[in-house]
């Protein structure tokens, strides 16, 4: 089973089927988008679907911790196991129709195109996914300056975007009178549409960076999800496209508190008494956070140089002595 497929069209060129961007103001329909510039790299075939015990799926090694010592690690999702940027922009793309189907009147697939490719830049910015409604919605104003409900989109750059995100995102929920929790609760229930209709699809819009699915599947440590995602569209990609069978109560996804709690749990957790702990993010403001919680001093903080951040992020954390840079092999190395 293959996560995209390709058409012959009038004009003679392949175009592929990229999940199902629907018409304004519905969940559903289907959308073609020309192959373009557009990025195939998360486009990928899954394993065969299905539950826990088929073949592929793995449950979680014995850990260390069981026989007493050893590591706890806790990894952030997306950015760092999952690259889903191209299903998280799409999601945006088909729930932002939803929400403002006025917005998208004039929005032809041309333009649709341009707005995913330049998620894939802004994506950095992202910390929870509801923001990537707002980023459509803006990136739209940008281009098309007779639906602007926004006093920032005149003459925005996407450098702009991604220097003064946090200046921005409130300014637009007060000018598009928005509120986060509906902005939430849409965005997953989009998901959840796209699943129920083509989970296959869905799957086949993300992918696991290199080596992180085997280095999850064979590590003996103590290891937790921690994640600003559902936590059901983690569980489902772990299982999935992953073949990890995860145990659900260790991923700590949206709704269980900011990960510095999270991991104020964790470290608190008597059966976590004496284990190394160890923390692996791709956002350097969240790694910063957990700096400031003076209760938070025996994690070991680690930047991953492969996820959504930028250089000059890298380059700032390496200034910082608190956070490690760690490069693909180095995580696989660690996790065992």
């Amino acid at each position: 089973m293959v996560a995209a497929r390709f058409l012959g069209t009038a004009s003679g060129h392949l175009e592929r089927v990229v999940g199902a961007l629907p018409a304004a103001g519905s969940l559903s329909g289907r959308s073609i988008l020309p192959i373009g510039r557009f990025r195939p790299n998360f486009i990928l075939s899954t394993p065969p679907l299905g539950g826990a015990g088929r073949r592929g799926v793995r449950a979680a090694r014995p850990t260390r911790a069981a026989m007493g010592g050893g590591d706890l690690f806790a990894l952030d999702f997306d950015g760092v196991l999952c690259d889903s940027c191209g299903e998280s922009s799409l999601s945006a793309v088909k729930a932002a129709k939803v929400r403002w189907p006025w917005v998208f009147e004039q929005v032809d697939s041309a333009m649709e195109e341009w707005i995913v490719e330049q998620m894939y830049t802004l994506r950095p910015v992202v910390e929870t996914g509801y923001e990537n409604l707002l980023l459509v919605r803006l990136l739209v104003e940008i281009q098309i300056p007779s639906i602007r409900k926004s006093s920032v989109a005149d003459e925005l750059s996407i450098q702009d975007i991604l220097e003064n995100w946090l200046k921005l995102k409130p300014t637009l929920m007060d000018e598009w009178q928005e509120d986060r929790e509906s902005l939430v609760d849409l965005f997953g229930r989009v998901r959840d549409d796209w699943i129920e209709n083509d989970l296959s699809g869905w799957i086949g819009a993300n992918r696991f960076y290199p080596g992180t699915a085997d280095a999850l599947k064979l590590s003996s440590s103590e290891t937790y999800i921690v994640t600003t995602k559902q936590s059901r569209f983690a569980e489902a990609l772990l299982k999935e496209l992953a073949g990890i069978d995860f145990p659900s109560e260790r991923i700590y996804g949206l709704g269980t508190g900011p990960k510095v709690k999270v991991l104020q749990q964790l470290q608190q957790m008597p059966q976590h008494q004496g284990l190394t702990l160890h923390f692996i993010e791709d956002r350097l403001a969240t790694l910063k956070n957990v700096i400031k919680e003076p209760a938070l001093d025996k994690w070991n903080l680690y930047l991953v140089t492969w996820g959504y951040n930028t250089q000059k992020e890298r380059e700032e954390a390496q200034d910082i002595s608190r956070v490690q840079l760690v490069d693909l092999p180095d995580f696989s190395k660690k996790l065992k």
